[in-house]
């Protein structure tokens, strides 16, 4: 299965210049780049780790990420974004224990200038905790809300920026731990002309209710292509886990395959 996503997205990265014109396919790759670009897309990103505590654990994540964008005024977007997992892992809760199920959903609102000024753009607005989950062991059971932000910049080729969210739990099963979380996700990205891009992605986690922090960082490589009169986008790269919450729950390594279908206006 590795082989074939592998060929997939070294396909889309040399050949999405044979699919696209190269002016086509450099604004694609730009829009992708921003998480709050005026451009519909569908994201699936499968995240797989291996090595996880004494145990050895495997757990294999499948985020469903789809971006909406919404004019609300000639000037003013609203951003609508959902990260909802879905989860199956083996000896993560125990040895011969095995988990699959639907994770907690993000879901976050972000309004966002039309205009860009000097390739600089933004976007600020409320992420909701939802405790979708369906399986004790992959819910927080607790609603939750705060704020989060987005900043980057793009020039030459390059996206530079990072996005934020702090919730803090506000409803839900009074026997769970309270939820006090921020994320915060630095990137930096390039893309050739072609399409293609490589990209450094930090992916930071803080438990303030046990003042713990988990920390991924995944470099990645990405192509655009079609098929038929669908525009795809496939991303591959490795996941080191710099840290964790728990000595129990840190993996030795990872990796990252996604796909984004795009719907360009």
């Amino acid at each position: 299965m590795k082989i074939k996503i592998t060929t997939l997205v070294l396909f889309a990265i040399f050949w999405s210049t044979s699919v696209f014109s190269q002016t086509e396919a450099e604004e694609l790759a730009k829009k992708l780049a921003n998480p709050i670009s005026s451009l519909i897309s569908v994201p699936f990103q499968n995240n797989t780790d291996y090595g996880i505590g004494e145990n050895n654990g495997l757990r294999n994540t499948l985020n469903f990420q789809p971006v909406v964008p919404v004019s609300l005024t000639k000037d003013i977007n609203l951003i609508t974004r959902m990260v909802l997992p879905i989860v199956t892992q083996y000896n993560i809760t125990g040895a011969g224990e095995k988990q699959s199920g639907l994770g907690d959903a993000v879901v976050s609102m972000f309004f966002s200038p039309k205009n860009t000024k000097n390739g600089f753009t933004w976007g600020a607005g409320p992420a909701f905790l939802v405790p979708t989950g369906t399986n004790d062991f992959l819910t927080t059971d607790k609603w939750g809300v705060g704020p989060t932000v987005v900043a980057l910049k793009q020039a030459n080729g390059w996206t530079i920026g990072g996005l934020v969210n702090q919730i803090w739990s506000v409803a839900g099963n009074d026997d769970r731990s309270d939820v006090n979380q921020m994320f915060v996700q630095p990137f930096v990205i390039y893309n050739w002309k072609s399409g293609a891009g490589a990209g450094l992605v930090t992916e930071w986690t803080q438990n303030w209710e046990i003042d713990k922090a988990t920390v991924w960082l995944t470099p990645t490589f990405s192509g655009v292509t079609s098929f038929g009169s669908q525009k795809v986008q496939f991303v591959f790269g490795p996941r080191f886990n710099l840290s964790a919450a728990s000595s129990q729950a840190k993996a030795d390594m990872g990796w990252r395959a996604g796909m984004v279908f795009l719907f360009p206006k």
